[in-house]
């Protein structure tokens, strides 16, 4: 069986029917399954919004992380 990661389904059917129905209807991520299997999920804009704000952190943090022994150089706010 496979792992669905949403608290709602809908088969890929229903959704082809009515869209607009299946987002208005989710509080939250919906899984869309195939032949019970889950083949894409829908997620509410917001929350993809979060998602990609977290994902842009973490790639900043290893930036960071990969310069923390370089040595610092000092800038003028006027010369950027």
């Amino acid at each position: 069986m496979e792992l669905i990661l949403a608290r709602t389904s809908i088969g890929i059917s229903e959704l082809k029917v009515n869209p607009s129905a299946a987002i208005e209807q989710a509080d939250g991520p919906v899984a869309v399954l195939n032949r019970n299997k889950p083949v894409a999920y829908l997620i509410p804009a917001h929350e993809w919004e979060a998602i990609c704000e977290r994902l842009e952190d973490i790639e900043l943090a290893e930036i960071v992380r990969a310069r923390r022994g370089e040595k610092a150089v000092s800038v003028k706010v006027e010369d950027l």
